[in-house]
C-alpha cells in the first residue's frame, strides 16, 4: 500500500457523474502529476484526495487510515493542500502567513514553540523569501505570492503536498521556479507531491508518474516514458504530435501538430 491510496472513487454534481470509479495508489516520496483535458475531473480528484469535496461513493486512505476518519489536526500534520484561488487578509506579510502553517501543531491558546519558529523560518528561507519575509502579501508578483503560500504549506511540515495548477498565470521563469522548488522539496524534504497541471511537458519533466483522466475515468498510470504516446495524446487530448526524448531528463518532449476529431 502506498502513502495515499484512492479507492473506488465516485463523484456526482448534481445529476452529472464527474468522477467515476477512481482507483490510485501513490507511492511515498514520489512526485505524481495528474493531466487531462479541461473539464475531465482532474481538480475535483484533488479536492477528494484531500478532504475538500466528500465523494458519493469510495475513500481515501492515506497510511491505510480513511482521511475522513481522520481529527482534522492529524490530517493537517501529514497532508497539505494548495488550492488555484488563494486569498489572505491585504495588511498580512509574509511571515505571518508562513505561520498559519503551524496551527496544526499549536495547541489551544498556546502560542508558537522556539520549534515553531525554527521551522517558520526554515520555510520562508526554503523558498528563498528571507530578504522579503516583512513584505505584504498584496505586495508580491505571481511568483512571489505563490513561493509564499508554497512556504505556509510546508511549515505544517506535512509529509504529502497537493498543488492544484501551482503554475497557472505565472510567465515562464516563474512556472519554472516554481517547479524547481516542488522538485527541491521533494528530493531534499522526501515530500510526497500531488499535483494538477495544464502544461504535458512540464508534467513529464518533473514527476515520476502520471495520472491521466479522461471524462471523470482514469484513462491510465505510469512513468512519463511509458505512457505518453502517439495513442493517448490522440484519444485524451484530440492531439497528433511529434514526441522526441529530451538530452538531458531523457523524458519525452511532445510537439504538437495538429488538433482532429475522434467523431467517425
Amino acid at each position: 500500500m502506498g502513502i495515499l491510496t484512492v479507492e473506488n472513487i465516485k463523484v456526482n454534481y448534481g445529476e452529472k457523474e464527474v468522477l467515476k470509479e477512481i482507483n490510485l495508489n501513490i507511492e511515498k516520496g514520489k512526485i505524481v502529476s495528474i493531466i487531462g483535458p479541461n473539464g475531465c475531473g482532474k481538480t475535483t480528484l484533488l479536492r477528494v484526495m484531500s478532504r475538500n469535496l466528500k465523494p458519493k461513493a469510495g475513500r481515501v486512505l492515506l497510511n491505510g487510515q480513511d482521511i475522513y476518519k481522520l481529527k482534522a489536526k492529524t490530517l493537517a500534520k501529514n497532508m497539505a493542500i494548495l488550492s488555484q484561488n488563494n486569498g489572505c487578509p491585504e495588511d498580512i506579510c509574509i511571515r505571518d502567513l508562513v505561520s498559519y502553517g503551524r496551527h496544526a501543531h499549536k495547541k489551544f491558546f498556546s502560542g508558537f514553540t522556539d520549534e515553531d519558529e525554527r521551522i517558520i523560518e526554515w520555510a520562508i528561507r526554503r523558498t528563498g523569501l528571507n530578504n522579503m519575509k516583512d513584505r505584504k502579501v498584496a505586495t508580491l508578483s505571481g511568483g512571489e505570492s505563490q513561493r509564499a503560500w508554497i512556504a505556509m504549506s510546508i511549515a505544517q511540515k506535512p509529509k504529502v503536498l497537493l498543488l492544484d495548477e501551482p503554475t497557472t498565470y505565472l510567465d515562464i521563469s516563474h512556472q519554472l521556479e516554481i517547479l524547481d522548488l516542488v522538485k527541491g522539496l521533494n528530493e531534499e524534504e522526501k515530500i510526497t507531491i500531488i499535483m494538477v497541471l495544464h502544461d504535458i511537458n512540464e508534467a513529464a519533466k518533473y514527476s515520476h508518474e502520471l495520472i491521466v483522466i479522461k471524462n471523470g475515468e482514469l484513462y491510465c498510470k505510469g512513468t512519463p516514458c511509458n505512457i505518453i504516446n502517439d495513442e493517448m495524446l490522440k484519444q485524451v487530448f484530440r492531439v497528433e504530435a511529434d514526441i522526441n526524448e529530451d538530452k538531458n531528463t531523457k523524458k519525452p518532449v511532445i510537439y504538437p501538430r495538429r488538433v482532429f476529431s475522434l467523431a467517425k
